[in-house]
């Protein structure tokens, strides 16, 4: 499975007065595994930054001036995302601005949708941590991601944070042994993890665990309207 974690940085909250983005971030992974590749532009906005934007990214218009517009990097950007899943915090954001960046280009290159899929980060943190804070940055310190160089707001560093924080909260979802079989470097590796554990005790969960796991199990099931495996 491809999946491109994204972000963006802008010269304001709102696309609809006119807000552009002027920087974008991506990093690939590959079955949940980082490939290497990345995908970072800053991008000439043509309007002036907001305040708040400029305090928050660093960025100014003398910084921005001879980089190049949305229009001129339209093409390869989309071919980097496209047939993937965006992995987005809060993902409502940043395709509002996409899909007004190709709305001024005209019809030609559609919606975002059109290109690839959407999963929200912010909304699975909703799910998996209700009445809590689910910023980015409380989610690294929840789950012991290291965010301590972040000074400033930038897009491709947040998408780097937020590729260790989509890891760390998904870390369950390890699939179902469907996938293509592992290089022969990998299944060397996987051979020396089985011979040392296959001697390991087994830790059963408690009563009350087995409890949390079955009532887990029933939400998701009363949600979905399917049959889930209980045990």
């Amino acid at each position: 499975m491809r999946q491109i974690i994204l972000d963006t940085e802008t010269t304001g909250l709102s696309w609809e007065k006119g807000n552009r983005i002027v920087e974008i971030g991506c990093i690939e992974l590959i079955n949940r595994r980082p490939t290497g590749r990345t995908y970072q532009k800053y991008l000439n906005p043509g309007r002036d930054m907001e305040p708040g934007a400029a305090e928050v990214t660093g960025l100014t218009l003398d910084f921005l001036a001879d980089k190049p517009r949305f229009e001129d990097v339209v093409q390869e950007f989309l071919e980097f995302i496209a047939g993937s899943e965006l992995v987005i915090h809060n993902a409502e954001f940043d395709v509002g601005f996409l899909n007004y960046e190709l709305g001024l280009l005209g019809p030609a290159f559609g919606r975002i949708d059109r290109h690839a899929g959407v999963l929200d980060t912010l909304k699975m943190a909703r799910e998996l941590y209700p009445g809590q804070r689910n910023s980015l940055d409380a989610l690294c310190k929840r789950l012991g991601v290291d965010n301590k160089h972040r000074q400033l707001h930038g897009a491709l560093l947040d998408a780097e944070l937020l590729t260790d924080v989509y890891l760390a909260m998904t870390s369950g979802q390890t699939g179902f042994g469907f996938e293509e079989a592992l290089p022969s470097a990998d299944m060397a590796a996987t051979e020396v993890v089985l011979a040392v554990t296959a001697s390991a005790f087994i830790l059963h969960a408690t009563p009350h665990e087995l409890e949390i796991h079955q009532s887990r199990i029933q939400k998701i099931a009363d949600k979905s309207g399917k049959e889930f495996w209980s045990n």
